[in-house]
């Protein structure tokens, strides 16, 4: 049975925002990756507005687990979700699905990455990923991917790097574990060597954020070509191709770059293809040879 715009109505949905955000330390260190801003835009925030375009909301619908750093995931998510806080360390992909068996409780499941940044200019976000739900038979693995580079190289499928986005039938999750595992090796290799994945393509532009290279390129991205500032900053010095954060102060010059809300560029600095938090912390953002 299906819903408006071919979503199953059983189906649900769950955000995965438990990791660590190793790669991106120190921004990371006082900030979950899940809520690092994309275009002055939580990673978060963007995820679950792509579930809502597809009519997926709320706490019976929706979860969204914690663990590093969760009390401020569970702060920013309120009521909008149900919320599953791991104890101790962060239990894997496989693992934060596992952990929420009782709440999926025997339905079909969508589950999204909260650092994948996904931007299709012929569809808004929800209908931009509804072509992993057309026609789907609700027993094999679907993921949402891209062609790789090459083809053959290891993390690919069917040819394609994943895009953030997988959907898993209900006799898949059921016994599930609950301990630290991912889902590439407790699902999808399994399904694929059964002959029952799928790999959807996603016609737009994704960034998995993960490293402060694709960030600095998704947030750029968002800025499509131009400078996106906060009505809330202050900007008296130079800024091109850059995105400005609430309350941020930029007095000096600044290109290509990402200033956090509440951070500081001072007159005497220059800041270019670099992400700047708070007065102090500057990750260079360009690819490292």
């Amino acid at each position: 049975m299906t819903g408006a715009g071919g979503v199953p109505a059983e189906l649900c949905a769950v955000v995965l925002a438990a990791g660590e955000g190793t790669r991106l330390r120190p921004l990371t260190e006082r900030v979950p990756k899940a809520l690092c801003p994309v275009g002055n835009v939580p990673l978060l925030e963007r995820a679950l507005a792509r579930l809502a375009g597809l009519g997926l909301t709320g706490p019976d619908r929706v979860a969204v687990n914690a663990c590093y750093l969760g009390e401020q995931v569970v702060a920013y998510v309120g009521d909008r979700a149900h919320l599953s806080v791991e104890p101790g360390d962060p239990l894997g992909t496989a693992g934060g699905v596992a952990n929420l068996r009782d709440w999926i409780d025997g339905r079909p499941v969508l589950v999204g990455n909260a650092d994948a940044y996904l931007a299709d200019p012929a569809a808004p976000p929800g209908p931009d990923v509804a072509a992993l739900l057309d026609g789907w038979d609700g027993q094999t693995v679907r993921l949402l991917g891209q062609p790789a580079a090459d083809p053959a190289a290891p993390g690919t499928f069917a040819g394609h790097c994943f895009t953030g986005f997988s959907l898993l039938p209900w006799r898949l999750v059921r016994d599930l574990p609950v301990v630290f595992s991912d889902l590439v090796r407790a699902v999808w290799r399994p399904a694929e060597a059964a002959g029952a994945l799928e790999v959807v393509p996603y016609p737009g532009t994704f960034f998995d954020t993960g490293t402060p290279a694709d960030y600095l390129a998704a947030n750029l991205h968002a800025a499509a070509g131009g400078t996106l500032v906060d009505p809330s900053a202050t900007v008296t010095g130079r800024c091109v191709e850059s995105v400005v954060g609430a309350g941020a102060r930029v007095a000096g010059d600044v290109c290509r770059a990402v200033v956090w809300p509440g951070a500081t560029v001072r007159h005497d600095e220059r800041l270019r293809e670099a992400i700047r938090a708070g007065s102090e912390v500057t990750v260079p953002g360009a690819a490292q040879g």
